[in-house]
């Protein structure tokens, strides 16, 4: 499905990006890790073709997306669902008119556009939350906007930069695990992050960035790394009795 060869990207005399590639295929679940100025960002925002790489090509579904024109690249971004760390809400619509503008934006018929919202309100849980003001909701409650806008537009892929960023553990568990239902709906999934536990609680791929070079974790090392859940003082007082 998507294809990453040799891509390079330079600003100035910084290397973002060195020589890196990889594969994912359809209805993988991906994990970019590694630490702040990694290159994790630069690699999405190639994916999603907002600037070019310096050298390299990046294939979505057999096609080179670094030499469609800029006039296709609207079509391009249909394909794509994006879920930022900071929601980029519309603070003055509602939760059910933000997603309605991604389907504007798509050229979605308007007589679809009740089923659609009801339809991935209901799979975040912001059903009953539709008609509220994104003033109105939790950090949780706003990346799950974040999420329904995305797949509203039903894309093949989903880029997800950071989106436990900004939230505490309990909300940040549950976003992922909204995530990886969403995968196992079908969804192709990557997603950046330098959140841990996170990694460490789902065993899916991980792909690592240091210094913009790229290093596969091998199935057997990620499992090996992953921490034993703690048991909580009632199992602890259980297991005593």
């Amino acid at each position: 499905m998507l294809k990453v060869n040799n891509i390079s990207k330079s600003y100035g005399r910084i290397k973002a990006l060195d020589d890196i590639s990889f594969e994912v295929g359809k209805g993988d679940f991906v994990f970019i890790i590694g630490p702040s100025g990694a290159g994790k960002t630069t690699l999405l925002n190639l994916i999603l073709r907002k600037f070019l790489p310096t050298k390299g090509e990046i294939l979505l579904d057999g096609e080179d997306i670094t030499q469609i024109p800029d006039s296709e690249i609207p079509q391009l971004r249909q394909k794509i669902g994006v879920v930022f760390q900071d929601f980029k809400v519309l603070p003055q619509r509602t939760v059910r008119e933000n997603v309605e503008v991604a389907l504007a934006v798509k050229g979605v018929s308007e007589d679809e556009w009740q089923k659609r919202v009801d339809q991935v309100l209901e799979l975040v849980g912001l059903r009953d939350r539709a008609d509220l003001f994104p003033s109105q909701l939790s950090g949780g409650e706003l990346q799950r906007v974040s999420l329904a806008r995305a797949l509203a537009v039903d894309p093949d892929i989903i880029l997800a930069d950071e989106p436990t960023g900004n939230l505490d553990w309990e909300t940040a568990d549950e976003i992922v695990e909204l995530f990886e239902k969403v995968n196992k709906d079908g969804k192709t999934i990557i997603m950046a992050t330098h959140h841990k536990a996170i990694v460490d609680k789902l065993d899916k791929r991980i792909i690592e960035l240091k210094k913009g070079k790229t290093e596969e974790l091998p199935e057997t090392e990620t499992k090996g790394k992953k921490k034993k859940k703690k048991k909580s003082k009632k199992e602890k007082e259980e297991e005593k009795e």
